[in-house]
C-alpha cells in the first residue's frame, strides 16, 4: 500500500520515501526509495520515548530524498528486538468494591497509572466511542454480551463495538505505561491485556458470544481484540 502510493505521489511530481518494517512486502512494490528498520511491527522509528534515536531514523529516511532514482532500498543499520509475546508483570491493585464486576472494578483501580502516563504525555487514544470515564461502562456492555445480551441491545456507549473494544485496549496500554517501570516491548501489552487482565477474560468471553450468535458479522467479533490473542479458530 505504501510503496503503491510512493508510485502514485511520484509520478504528479512529489519525491517520497518510505519506511518498511517487512521487506517482502516494501521488495515487492519497489517504491522510489525506502528505508527498511529491522525493528519491531508498530514501531517504525525503533525506541519509544527516545527522540534522539527517532530522529536519527528520520534523518537516515530524508537522506535518501537526495537520490534522485530508484528504486532505492537501504538497511538501516542497527535492529531492535522485544521480548515478543511475553506478558508484562505489572503490579495490579487490589479490589477495592466487591459490588461491582471485577473487570469494572480493576479499570476503576489503574485509572491513576492511566492518569501518570495521560500527564506524563499529553495526549491519549482514549475517547473514540466517549471519554475514559466511560469505560466501565464499556466493559459493562461487553460484559452483557458475554452473559448472552445481543449487542444490539447491550448498551454499548456509541453504539460502536469494535471502537469501543479499541477504546478498552488504548486504556490499558497507557495505564500499563505507569505500571512498569520500563518500556515495554511491542507486543507484550497485547499479551498482558488478552491474557491476565480481568477485562482480557471480559472480552474473551464477548467475542466467544459473539462468535456463537447466528447473524453476527464476522468482524464484530473477528476484529474485537489482536488475533494472534484470540482463542477462537478463524
Amino acid at each position: 500500500m505504501v510503496g503503491t502510493l510512493a508510485h502514485v505521489l511520484e509520478a504528479h511530481g512529489l519525491a517520497t520515501v518510505a519506511i518498511a518494517l517487512i521487506r517482502g512486502q516494501i521488495e515487492k512494490t519497489a517504491p522510489p526509495r525506502a528505508l527498511y528498520t529491522q525493528f519491531p511491527l508498530g514501531r517504525p522509528l525503533g525506541r519509544p520515548d527516545d527522540p534522539e534515536y527517532q530522529h536519527e531514523v528520520l534523518a537516515a529516511a530524508f537522506a535518501l530524498l537526495e537520490r534522485p532514482a530508484g528504486p532505492v532500498l537501504e538497511d538501516f543499520p542497527e535492529v531492535l528486538g522485544d521480548d515478543g509475546d511475553t506478558p508484562l508483570s505489572c503490579q495490579m491493585p487490589l479490589r477495592h468494591d466487591a459490588s461491582l464486576h471485577p473487570a469494572v472494578d480493576e479499570a476503576l483501580g489503574i485509572r491513576p497509572a492511566y492518569n501518570r502516563t495521560l500527564q506524563r504525555t499529553g495526549a491519549s487514544s482514549v475517547g473514540r466511542v466517549g471519554s475514559v470515564d466511560d469505560i466501565p461502562s464499556i466493559l459493562e456492555a461487553f460484559v452483557r454480551i458475554g452473559d448472552g445480551v445481543p449487542h444490539e441491545e447491550a448498551a454499548v456507549p456509541g453504539g460502536d463495538l469494535l471502537a469501543a473494544a479499541m477504546d478498552v485496549r488504548s486504556y490499558y496500554e497507557e495505564a500499563a505505561q505507569a505500571l512498569v517501570d520500563h518500556v515495554p516491548g511491542a507486543r507484550q501489552v497485547d499479551a498482558w491485556i488478552y491474557g491476565d487482565t480481568e477485562a482480557g477474560k471480559v472480552m474473551h468471553a464477548a467475542q466467544r458470544a459473539l462468535h456463537a450468535t447466528e447473524g453476527v458479522p464476522r468482524p464484530l467479533w473477528y476484529f474485537l481484540m489482536p488475533m494472534m490473542h484470540s482463542r477462537i479458530e478463524p
